[in-house]
């Protein structure tokens, strides 16, 4: 007896939904290769955001665009709750930039920046953070710094897309980037020397946020590169889940704890 489509959609949706939240190996790897496309398309993005759009990048933009589109749409199809999903923030990262790539030809560069904004999703999901946590030992152990050096990077390479689209768009090129990536990370560190500044006010307002930001997040990664590390394992009792990399037990309620270690099988 032939199965109904009913059935077949649901063998479909439960496979689907195996690869981007089960616990097994072949689900992993396929996560894995999602991160891989994120962080191909993110360079892609950077490196094309200061030229002028040619027939090769635009086809590019297409794919990665229609790529983008099977994954929000395969995750909103497996979800059990749609708004949810929807109100994430890399999903709405992800409906941003395939706006970006659809307006971007009828608006020219002017929209450049938000596609950076796919730099969002690296790393930043609850599976994937699993794997890592569970496959690698040098991100278990440097989880924190990990992290807040990929919020840094997305910060910065943001805010520097948005510098070029708004004081250098008129004049595209990379040498025009990096001069916004420079300017950009001078702000950010409030070293300032006053070679590149920003006369309008809206400006100088862009200048004052990336300031207060940028020195929040290279504060959260001096701390983590500083502070004594801690691993991310859940106690089974109580539910701490930072304990120091050598701990037995749990400090805070004295469970026995089996954090993975680099002689774990």
């Amino acid at each position: 007896m032939c199965p109904t489509s009913s059935e077949v959609e649901g063998r479909l949706r439960a496979r689907v939904r195996h690869l981007y939240t089960g616990r097994t190996r072949d689900a992993a790897r396929f996560r894995y290769g999602l991160i891989a496309m994120d962080v191909l398309t993110i360079g892609f993005f950077i490196v094309t955001a200061p030229l002028q759009p040619t027939t090769v990048i635009i086809l590019g933009e297409v794919v990665i665009g229609l790529a983008i589109l099977v994954d929000l749409f395969s995750r909103l199809w497996i979800s059990p709750n749609r708004w949810r999903t929807l109100r994430q923030v890399y999903t709405l990262a992800d409906l941003v930039v395939v706006a970006s790539l659809v307006l971007a030809p009828l608006l020219g560069q002017s929209l450049a920046f938000l596609k950076v904004l796919r730099a969002l999703r690296l790393v930043h999901s609850y599976q994937v953070l699993r794997d890592l946590r569970r496959d690698t030992v040098f991100f278990r152990e440097h989880e924190d710094t990990i992290l807040a050096a990929v919020n840094l990077f997305v910060f910065i390479f943001v805010s520097a897309a948005i510098v070029f689209v708004l004081h250098f768009d008129d004049e595209p090129g990379a040498a025009n980037f990096i001069d916004a990536l420079y300017f950009t990370i001078a702000t950010l560190t409030t070293t300032g020397y006053g070679d590149i500044t920003m006369t309008t006010p809206g400006g100088r307002l862009l200048a004052a946020f990336m300031m207060i930001i940028g020195v929040a997040l290279f504060f959260r990664l001096a701390r983590a590169l500083f502070l004594p590390r801690k691993v991310h394992h859940q106690c089974g009792n109580c539910g701490l889940d930072r304990h120091e990399t050598d701990a037995i037990h749990c400090k805070h309620c004295g469970e026995d704890l089996k954090i993975p270690t680099h002689g774990a099988g």
